[in-house]
C-alpha cells in the first residue's frame, strides 16, 4: 500500500496530553483504505508540540484526506512518502 506524510502545523503549541484525543480520533477514523501508522512531533523549547508529521498507509491521497477530514487537526498537506533507512548507506 502506498505511504503518505500528512503535515499538521499547530497555531498554538500543545502538550502530548492535549494531542492524545487527536491521535485517538485519527486511529478511530482509520479505514482499510487509509490508516494512521505513526507520527513525529516537532517541539518548541518548552517541550510542547508545534507541528505533527503523520505517517499513513493509504490507497490514495484522497483516501487519507477523507479520514483526516474527520480529525480535529489542521492539515498543511498530504504528500507521497518514501521510507529510507540510514543503515542501508553504511
Amino acid at each position: 500500500m502506498p505511504k503518505f506524510l500528512a503535515v499538521h502545523p499547530l497555531s498554538i503549541p500543545i502538550t502530548f496530553e492535549e494531542a492524545t484525543p487527536i491521535a485517538k480520533k485519527a486511529k478511530a477514523e482509520s479505514t482499510l483504505d487509509a490508516y494512521w501508522v505513526g507520527a513525529w512531533s516537532q517541539l518548541d523549547e518548552t517541550g510542547k508540540i508545534t507541528k505533527i508529521m503523520c505517517y499513513w498507509n493509504g490507497a490514495s491521497i484522497e483516501a487519507v484526506r477523507n479520514v483526516l477530514a474527520k480529525v480535529p487537526c489542521p492539515v498543511e498537506g498530504i504528500y507521497p512518502l518514501a521510507m529510507v533507512d540510514g543503515e542501508d548507506y553504511r
